[in-house]
């Protein structure tokens, strides 16, 4: 089975394993997700000896290729005793790990990682793999924050900037169909030095306030058009910090989806620091949906 049984508009989910327990807790949401989908979950873990090939005896190699076979026995065993119904393939791969998950999830599938891995600096917010994951997506990434047994917020959350995030909100649409739930679009625009432009002294911050509201509430009915019967709820906030107003915002979600967008003209992967902010700081977990296409620093 290779996911292809998965609902319309969502692949195959893929994780990445190396017995963290960050890694754990981002394992057992991703079984979940899989689970939701009807979709096969594939569990990558990357042993990375192809770089490290002329400094290892090959005892050595032996003997992490094992370590990690066996990581992932147990880790497939823990998920079926939870999800006896879902389909588990497991993976090991002797390069990197972000290759080796962006392999397994091709083009259509959703990469999942915990939001800190093994390394050895305690202090990163958002782990190395992580951070390359993220930077580089053309397909859905999910970095799972909050504790392993989240309390239900029943509520898919969606951020939204401009009408050109209506991938973010579909994306959003998706996931709180899965769970059954309303999705709240939010859109936060910022009551800095911008918001004392030329346009707010001649149009004043209610006009500018309802121009700002009109983001969400027209993404909204695009949303309700394609996704009949789905509770859609559109709301617009100013604040002094975008992220920390998204950041508290995630407090009442079980899922944050934001739309990867990269500044105009970057050449190359990157993520913007609103996205960031998220990933490393979120109460939920955080869905980047990639933005594609050119100014936007995606990759092929």
């Amino acid at each position: 089975m290779d996911g292809t049984t998965a609902r319309p508009g969502l692949g195959r989910v893929v994780v990445g394993v190396d017995g963290s327990p960050s890694a754990r807790t981002a394992v057992m949401w991703a079984a979940a997700e899989a689970e939701l989908r009807g979709s096969t979950l594939f569990l990558v873990h990357a042993v990375e000896t192809d770089g490290q090939a002329p400094f290892l005896s090959q005892a050595e190699i032996v003997r992490s290729r094992q370590g990690g076979r066996e990581l992932l026995d147990r880790t497939a065993e823990a998920i079926t005793a939870r999800h006896s119904e879902l389909t588990v393939v497991t993976e090991l791969t002797d390069g990197e790990a972000p290759d080796g998950l962006r392999r397994a999830a091709a083009r259509t599938g959703t990469i999942v990682v915990g939001h800190r891995g093994l390394g050895g600096f305690t202090s990163l917010l958002l782990g190395s793999v992580g951070l390359e994951v993220t930077a580089g997506a053309t397909t859905p990434v999910v970095v799972v924050r909050g504790t392993a047994e989240p309390v239900e917020a029943r509520v898919v959350l969606a951020a939204v900037r401009d009408e050109a995030d209506v991938g973010c909100a579909r994306a959003g649409a998706r996931e709180a169909l899965l769970r059954k739930v309303p999705l709240r679009l939010l859109h936060i625009w910022s009551v800095g030095l911008s918001a004392r432009s030329q346009t707010a002294l001649h149009n004043g911050d209610d006009e500018i306030a309802r121009d700002h509201v009109r983001v969400p509430s027209s993404l909204a009915d695009r949303v309700r058009g394609e996704f009949p019967g789905l509770t859609v709820h559109a709301e617009g906030q100013k604040s002094r910090s975008v992220p920390g107003a998204l950041v508290d915002a995630s407090h009442h979600a079980d899922l944050l989806v934001v739309g990867g967008r990269r500044s105009p003209g970057y050449l190359g992967p990157t993520i913007g620091r609103t996205t960031l902010s998220l990933l490393q700081h979120a109460h939920c977990p955080v869905e980047l949906i990639p933005r594609q296409g050119p100014g936007h620093g995606s990759t092929s």
